[in-house]
């Protein structure tokens, strides 16, 4: 039986994971079933679309991966399911897979629209527990993903804007993508960008208002207190406070704009 992991913005005080996982286990009994987060902000597509994209790719191969974040849940976006070959996809059509998308290329999709595989009654509010769950308890079960849905073009899909970081006239920008529970600033700035960037110079780093000078190795390069840029164990650039809330003192939050330049660049670095 193939694992199936779960990323929801729904928290645990309210039931609504444990109640898919019953869905799921209704069908798929034997499932292993794996919870990436559930703490995902409320409503944050983006934020859950880099959680997942962060996660997916050290669980086996077939597993299934629901990810429900769902604003426009009961509206017009289609749920879907995409097949990378080695993992499926299940979700909302609203950009939660765009960093999937962005990754692989063997994909194929299908909007799931085949109500066998449905539960018998759906509301407009929980598509998590009556679309989602269900179709990839069947999928687990060995299901073939084209049996649950009508194929659609992958350029179909909706994908979310500044996924990725640029680099132009010695400057790299990106994104704060990610606040951690110790604080941590979490951008989608990848480290090559920063090595051609630095090219073995001094790099400095803008965000909420405030210059952090070159990129430590690790935590411990600092004293305990300090301000450090570094790179993340997911490969991108991190802000964050030795032993503190890095978030907190910049005030910055998803969304926010980051800034990388050279230190010999000839403008001072600043959010534009």
């Amino acid at each position: 039986m193939n694992p199936i992991t779960l990323l929801t913005d729904f928290g645990v005080a309210d039931g609504y994971v444990g109640i898919m996982k019953g869905v799921i286990l209704g069908i798929a009994p034997a499932a292993p079933i794996i919870d990436i987060s559930h703490m995902i902000s409320p409503q944050n597509i983006a934020e859950g679309a880099f959680v997942l994209s962060r996660a997916y790719r050290y669980f086996s191969r077939g597993t299934v991966h629901v990810a429900v974040v769902d604003p426009g849940v009961g509206g017009a976006r289609r749920p879907v399911l995409i097949d990378a070959g080695h993992s499926v996809f299940i979700g909302p059509d609203n950009g939660i897979f765009s960093y999937v998308l962005a990754a692989e290329t063997d994909l194929h999709a299908y909007h799931l629209d085949v109500r066998d595989y449905w539960l018998p009654a759906v509301s407009t509010t929980f598509h998590g527990r009556d679309i989602f769950a269900p179709c990839a308890a069947h999928v687990a079960r060995g299901v073939a993903p084209e049996k649950l849905g009508t194929a659609i073009p992958i350029d179909s899909l909706v994908r979310l804007p500044n996924l990725q970081a640029t680099a132009s006239a010695g400057v790299v920008r990106g994104q704060v993508v990610h606040i951690d529970r110790f604080g941590n600033v979490i951008t989608n700035i990848p480290a090559n960008l920063l090595a051609e960037l630095g090219a073995g110079r001094a790099v400095t780093v803008r965000v909420g208002g405030q210059n952090i000078s070159d990129l430590a190795t690790a935590y411990t390069d600092v004293a305990v207190g300090a301000m450090v840029a570094l790179i993340s164990s997911g490969g991108s650039l991190e802000i964050s406070v030795r032993n503190g809330d890095a978030s907190r003192r910049l005030g910055c939050r998803a969304g926010d704009w980051v800034e990388c330049r050279c230190a010999t660049a000839d403008k001072a670095p600043g959010n534009s």
